[in-house]
């Protein structure tokens, strides 16, 4: 038996059959004759047998069919057992995304295209009735065929049908056969319905879980983040190497977690390295695994990281960390697709995704000779720059109120807010750690605070340096400090005629953070004024 799944030229509807001889059934007088009826339908207790044990078979199969095409052996073997029909189709007219419109097959194994009663089909699509014919005949051919269709019925809704023809004199088709051809359309068109509806439920789950990734692992609403929520739909269903830039602490991992949970790999590994934080030769083996044998205390062979990932996607965090030898095996696995492990000699191949991030300018890195130009080649195929927090500010109160409802619940304390004051301290802080800074910060204010809503001085020091806008100052006391801290700062860099390292080690601090002082408090202006 041959099966076909086009439609271009494996059926022809033609509108010049005639019918003739013809019996007519509906759906609800077929599934609902009892049994004696049927039997004086049928032939024979023995056909009747055959007919059940057939429908008994249909029946067992539905439990593993997802969709047309595991319907489409059960189904015609099942046609094949009951009904004597050389050739045959079933054809959706209902649109359809993911099922093909059409199987047509042949019993004889021919190549001929079937050509299809239209007079027939729009009546049992129209009227919902079961059709057959004996004499339908047209000027192609040279004798009568034999034909029946049935409609494809869900809640009284035609889904398409099920045509069969027969072109051999010597069989013709009974009200047995009709009958039987509409009990299993009845359960093929419940199978497609529950097939259809089971994969508008998968979609709908898979865009339900990429909304809640994406949403719950990045927060805000600023048009830089917009920016990046639209490169993660962008690049999530390709496979390219995508290279991760900015700040540390702006989210690259957020971005990359989020790019394979809406990816086609998101139901596969997703694992994390942090290749500054592992020393060249622990990281050599953790990347790409080791044998036995390999070096003192490998007591057994170990997959790397990579292996772990298989079919998944692997995040390498500053990349521009890697020792130059690593560089050189990382190339070879984006090259070759394939990895091997330390002290072994077999190549195993490799499917996964590579997402990279780095804080680095690699362009830099790359004229200065410390990374090597053609994996940075391969590794910016794709490349998007994180925004630091100071360029996305309105995205702080959002982050901030994120923050305190993590921590919060942690702590198992009932915090509503932020007040004025605190927001305007983190709304005029730079936040040189960026969002991980910030998480920082309002964990601290969550740990040391006491009431319901997180105040100015509940935050770090650093963050209470910073200058608060007009419309929102802080505290008496806090105003005291800051103003002090000003005139200590004036008066050691005037001391020190300017030179901010020794003004730095009057004032017991380090240089850098003089600096940060300066920039916090606002005063550049002061302290030229006072050299």
């Amino acid at each position: 038996m041959k099966t076909d799944t086009s439609t271009s030229d494996r059926i022809v509807f033609d509108a010049e059959m005639a019918l003739g001889n013809l019996i007519q059934l509906s759906r609800e007088e077929a599934l609902s004759v009892g049994p004696d009826k049927l039997a004086s339908v049928l032939e024979s207790p023995g056909r009747m047998a055959r007919d059940v044990h057939g429908l008994l078979k249909l029946v067992s199969a539905v439990n593993a069919i997802q969709g047309l095409i595991w319907l489409e052996r059960p189904l015609f073997e099942l046609i094949l057992d009951v009904i004597p029909a050389d050739r045959g189709a079933l054809v959706l007219t209902e649109g359809t995304e993911s099922l093909p419109r059409l199987l047509a097959w042949n019993k004889d194994q021919g190549s001929q295209s079937l050509r299809i009663c239209k007079q027939m089909t729009d009546r049992v699509l129209c009227e919902g009735l079961a059709l057959s014919s004996n004499a339908v005949a047209s000027q192609n051919d040279a004798a009568p065929r034999s034909v029946m269709a049935a409609p494809l019925i869900v809640f009284d809704r035609a889904l398409g049908f099920v045509y069969l023809e027969t072109t051999k004199s010597d069989i013709r088709f009974d009200a047995g056969h009709l009958h039987m051809l509409v009990i299993i359309a009845a359960i093929a068109a419940t199978v497609l319905e529950n097939a259809r509806h089971l994969q508008r439920l998968e979609k709908e789950n898979q865009w339900l879980r990429d909304e809640v990734n994406l949403q719950h692992a990045m927060v805000g609403e600023s048009p830089r983040m917009h920016e990046i929520y639209q490169f993660v739909a962008k690049v999530a269903a390709s496979d390219s190497t995508i290279l991760l830039l900015g700040e540390s602490g702006t989210g690259k991992e957020l971005v990359a977690r989020a790019i394979h949970q809406s990816s086609p790999r998101n139901r596969q590994p997703f694992v994390a390295i942090n290749c500054a934080a592992i020393t060249e030769t622990l990281l050599e083996s953790e990347l790409f695994g080791y044998e036995k044998g390999a070096f003192t205390g490998a007591t057994q062979q170990t997959r790397g990281k990579l292996e772990v990932a298989e079919g998944g996607s692997v995040f390498l965090d500053e990349i521009g960390e890697l020792a130059s030898p690593l560089q050189a095996k990382l190339l070879r696995v984006l090259q070759e697709h394939e990895v091997t492990r330390v002290g072994g000699t077999r190549a195993i191949k490799l499917n996964l995704r590579l997402i990279a991030a780095t804080n680095r300018n690699l362009e830099d890195a790359v004229r200065q000779g410390v990374f090597r130009r053609d994996l940075y080649y391969r590794l910016n195929v794709v490349s998007k720059s994180m925004p630091p927090l100071r360029e996305r500010r309105q995205d702080i109160p959002l982050l901030a109120n994120h923050f305190i409802r993590k921590y919060a619940a942690k702590a198992g304390r009932r915090v509503l807010g932020i007040s004025q004051q605190a927001e305007a301290c983190l709304l005029n802080y730079d936040w040189p750690g960026n969002v991980r800074e910030l998480e920082n910060a309002i964990e601290h204010a969550i740990v040391l605070g006491s009431t319901d809503t997180v105040l100015a001085e509940d935050l770090p020091e650093s963050v209470l340096e910073a200058m608060p806008s007009a419309g929102a100052p802080p505290s008496q006391f806090h105003a005291a400090v800051r103003d002090t801290k000003k005139q200590l700062i004036c008066a050691a860099v005037a001391r020190a005629q300017g030179n901010y390292t020794r003004a730095a080690k009057y004032l017991g601090l380090q240089r850098s953070y003089l600096h940060r002082l300066i920039r916090n408090l606002g005063l550049h202006d002061a302290v030229k004024r006072s050299i």
